[in-house]
């Protein structure tokens, strides 16, 4: 049984709308947690356009910064998804959806456009994770998944690397959530299919993970407008505690 003491009280109620329409169109802008101008992201943007092949373009130049990220800054169990990215960066450690808003960042100080499709994601996805703590894993959680507007056409983050097929035959198990592969490094390793795309009349393969998906919350400008409307995960108290229970603590 999954808690839903942990869960904001508005979250119990039926989600809003899919935010499908402007925030299709994405944006390079700045926001309050794609902080693209602090000198921590400048200075990550100029180490990912000397590591990326000459030539190789904006695709080339966002797979250099997510390469950078995932040396430099530690997965750890952090809880604020709204933690602005420069800080994520500064810090050398955060979550997933941290290193993700780093990576986004990253791209709008080049000139590359963003938006992040929202996704509500069942509970039962992080179990392996937190095999003795599954009544306080929360009953479903928001998760901001990002595309890219590279080489003129829009990229889904689980793409970037290679389309899911080809990645899905490299490694036929996809993401399982569990050891110390997490899944922001699984991005260049193997396939995480939330849309079950590749599925056929008969079966699908066992990276699918479209039955974890509660509701596609639809497309956002950027994170910031996801979490605006939808919020976060955890109540702030919630947050601040697990934060710091699991905040340094790396996936194993």
């Amino acid at each position: 049984m999954t808690s839903t003491l942990l869960t904001p009280w508005w979250k119990r109620r039926p989600v809003a709308a899919p935010g499908d329409g402007a925030g299709a169109e994405g944006s390079a802008a700045a926001t309050r947690i794609l902080d693209l101008h602090a000198a921590g992201i400048q200075r990550l943007l100029a180490d990912a356009r000397g590591a990326a092949p000459d030539g190789g373009g904006q695709r080339a130049l966002v797979l250099a910064a997510h390469r950078l990220i995932s040396e430099r800054v530690r997965p750890v169990y952090a809880m604020n998804d709204a933690q602005p990215a420069s800080r994520t960066l500064a810090r050398g450690r955060g979550s997933c959806s941290q290193r993700l808003a780093v990576l986004e960042a990253v791209a709008r100080a080049a000139g590359v456009r963003t938006r992040v499709r929202g996704l509500l994601v069942d509970g039962s996805f992080w179990y392996p994770r937190f095999p003795r703590l599954r009544p306080l894993v929360p009953d479903a959680a928001v998760l901001a998944w990002p595309e890219f507007r590279v080489d003129g056409a829009w990229v889904n983050v689980s793409e970037l690397y290679a389309p899911l097929d080809v990645l899905g035959a490299r490694d036929p198990r996809g993401f399982t959530n569990t050891g110390s592969q997490t899944l922001f490094e699984a991005l260049s390793s193997t396939a995480v299919d939330w849309d079950g795309s590749m599925c056929g009349t008969d079966s699908c393969p066992s990276y699918d993970l479209s039955a974890m998906v509660r509701r596609d919350l639809g497309r956002f400008s950027s994170r910031d407008e996801l979490f605006a409307a939808h919020g976060q995960t955890l109540c702030l108290p919630a947050r601040v505690a697990g934060g710091a229970v699991l905040g340094r603590m790396t996936p194993a």
